[in-house]
């Protein structure tokens, strides 16, 4: 006796002829090892065993589960077999608790599903893909679709305050902007790590980073320079990187490398700037947000020499539960708990740059994003020079000043100034959050 197959769904984007769903049908199946979770225990309670085994093809390709519904006649076991066809490492895991491991491209394995009585979720666990689309419906012919499955528990989220003290032991981020390294031919390894690091005072999170800081390294050089750039992957998720400080075929040098692989991404800076690079790995949101970006100077020709230079790299936290990666579902909605300078809280408030009365300070900005603007800003102190996005707005020369930079995510420049006299001139953006969560800082003027 046979169960007929349900009908497979089209694909959208995927060559012709891709096989989907094999649906058979096997009758004495005692012999076979099953590895059905309590839950598929207590769906086939309620629902009578037929006796037979329905098996499905289930491919993951394109950050998605093909097919991603299967309906199954009640009472009758699943076995889903797994294929990765995607270039990324991706598992399938059901909420009854079964699950598969986790496989690279071309890899498959066979999952036994348990007795399906009631309707079940499945997804990839990796971070943010689940939030990204890759979800699975297991539903007995004729039921609704399941309902998410809840969260795994964890440690709640500490409540934030920007303005509690760090301690005096916090040191932070060096905000100097380093000099140009000599030569025409810069070589580099940039190492992914994942790292438990403070956010806040007392707010904990686990950040994707390159080099172990947030941003990472801050990279400089000339218009005409070569950039020699080696990412080593020491992390446990795939990543990959993406300059927008060179134009090249992204095809290549931007994929994602797994685990305890190296990537060489070589290019040619043709156009100054202060330019973003980032993780190019989807869904690339929830990377950005989590930690992944950092920025390229390239000096404009001709460009004079300051006293001191500094530069600040805007970005969003997204907090998840204390001493894991952020929230991806907050960064979908734009609903960042924080805005901050150089990946760090109010850093410079606690403390400040410094200048002296009448130096000649730039100011290089970047807003990594990846939602909110920029609309840079300094209490007490005028701009007479705006430099933006490869555009020089406003010269020292010029009658004319301004009041701001403003800029949209992934967008850069700098901006020039002297303080008239001592004190402390505050900084921040005017595109903050709120009066209390929004990025901000001091230099203090001596």
């Amino acid at each position: 006796m046979t169960t007929p197959a349900t009908p497979a769904r089209p694909l959208g984007g995927v060559a012709a002829g891709l096989a989907l769903v094999l649906v058979a049908v096997l009758v004495g199946v005692a012999a076979q090892r099953m590895t059905a979770g309590p839950s598929a225990t207590r769906a086939a309670a309620a629902v009578t065993a037929t006796g037979h085994t329905t098996t499905v093809e289930v491919v993951a390709e394109g950050m998605r589960f093909h097919p991603a519904r299967i309906e199954v006649p009640p009472g009758d076991r699943l076995v889903v077999e797994f294929r990765n066809r995607d270039h990324r490492r991706h598992d399938l895991v059901l909420d009854n608790g079964a699950r598969t491991d986790l496989l690279g491209q071309g890899a498959s394995a066979r999952l036994d599903a348990g007795i399906i009585g009631a309707p079940t979720q499945g997804w990839c666990s990796l971070p943010g893909h689940r939030q990204a689309g890759m979800t699975l419906q297991i539903v007995p012919t004729g039921a609704a679709a399941a309902s998410p499955a809840p969260s795994a528990s964890a440690a709640p989220q500490p409540s934030l305050d920007v303005m509690a003290d760090p301690g005096p032991d916090f040191a932070a981020r060096d905000a100097a902007v380093p000099p140009a390294p000599p030569g025409r031919l810069h070589r580099r390894e940039l190492h992914v790590r994942e790292v438990v690091r403070e956010v806040a005072p007392g707010v904990r999170q686990r950040l994707w980073t390159f080099d172990g800081t947030v941003p990472g390294p801050v990279l400089r050089g000339r218009v005409g320079d070569t950039f020699e750039i080696t990412l080593v992957n020491d992390g446990t998720l795939d990543h990959g990187i993406d300059f927008h400080a060179g134009a090249v075929a992204p095809d290549e040098v931007m994929r994602p490398i797994d685990p305890g692989q190296r990537l060489t991404y070589r290019f040619t800076a043709s156009r100054a700037g202060i330019w973003m690079y980032h993780c190019s790995t989807m869904p690339m949101l929830h990377h950005l947000g989590n930690g992944m970006y950092g920025a390229v100077i390239i000096d404009p020709p001709d460009l004079p020499r300051v006293d001191r230079e500094y530069v600040l790299v805007q970005s969003e936290l997204y907090l998840g539960p204390d001493g894991q990666p952020g929230d991806l579902a907050k960064m979908q909605a734009e609903r960042p708990d924080a805005v901050v300078f150089n990946g760090y809280a109010a850093q410079y408030t606690h403390r400040p740059l410094t200048a002296r009365p009448g130096e000649r300070v730039r100011v290089w900005l970047l807003d990594a994003g990846p939602n909110r603007d920029s609309s840079f800003h300094v209490v007490g102190a005028q701009f007479d020079t705006v430099y933006r996005e490869g555009h020089w707005e406003n010269r020292a020369t010029d009658p004319g000043g301004a009041q701001v930079l403003s800029l949209t995510p992934a967008a850069g420049g700098f901006v020039e100034l002297s303080f008239p006299a001592p004190g402390d001139y505050p900084f921040l953006s005017h595109a903050m959050v709120d009066a209390e969560r929004g990025a901000r800082g001091v230099f203090a003027v001596r």
